[in-house]
């Protein structure tokens, strides 16, 4: 199954129960339900095809164990980021946990109720198109206590120039409880649209080769 009908299947198993959750006394339309098992089921079959994918040599899909794990411990799906390659860079290094990054990115959610192609809950761009420009870009401390684990795991194999389609299941996010003050329900599968431009190493600024 591809991305695309991963997304629409999820979107049908969020609206099925619509029509049974409007109030009789009112006309409100629950935004985000059936939620959780919409996220982890739409996670659960996109590691199954990104990992099928990645097997058969296909090098755009990658599957990448949380940074902290070690090897030989048993995982589950959601112990993983998946990230699709949209543009590959030039840069021959990764950052490390100890590194800062400089990035431009776009985060959104599943799609829901109001939210067709997902809520945009950040983004470090004006508008609606990713044009990289240096306005856009943000800096960030890999170890820093507010990177959601996810996040950290992608950009320690990303590449100066990669720009990668990133999906973090909700146990590397903001787990069961969300983030309400951006917006983010509980059990939120999170999709970025990530650009390393550089990272900083003792001081360094690394760019491209």
């Amino acid at each position: 199954m591809n991305l695309k009908n991963l997304l629409a299947a999820a979107f049908l198993i969020l609206c099925l129960p619509v029509l049974t959750s409007c109030s009789e006394e009112d006309n409100a339309v629950e935004e985000y339900p059936n939620w959780q098992e919409t996220n982890e089921s739409f996670y659960q079959n996109l590691f199954t095809d990104a990992q099928q994918r990645a097997a058969a040599g296909d090098n755009s899909w990658k599957v990448l164990r949380q940074w902290s794990l070690q090897d030989s411990i048993h995982l589950d799906a959601d112990d993983y980021v998946i990230a699709r390659v949209i543009n590959q860079g030039e840069g021959l290094q990764c950052p490390l946990f100890t590194d800062s990054v400089r990035v431009m990115y776009s985060g959104r959610l599943l799609p829901s109720t109001s939210y067709p192609t997902g809520y945009v809950f950040d983004k470090t761009y004006a508008g609606n198109t990713f044009e990289p420009n240096t306005s856009a870009v943000r800096g960030f401390m890999l170890s820093a206590s507010s990177l959601r684990d996810g996040f950290s795991t992608a950009l320690q194999h990303m590449r100066v120039g990669d720009r990668w389609e990133v999906y973090i299941p909700y146990t590397l996010g903001y787990g069961a409880d969300g983030y309400s003050s951006g917006g983010i329900p509980g059990y939120s599968t999170l999709i970025f649209d990530i650009t390393l431009t550089g990272y900083y190493r003792n001081g360094k600024l690394m760019e491209g080769r």
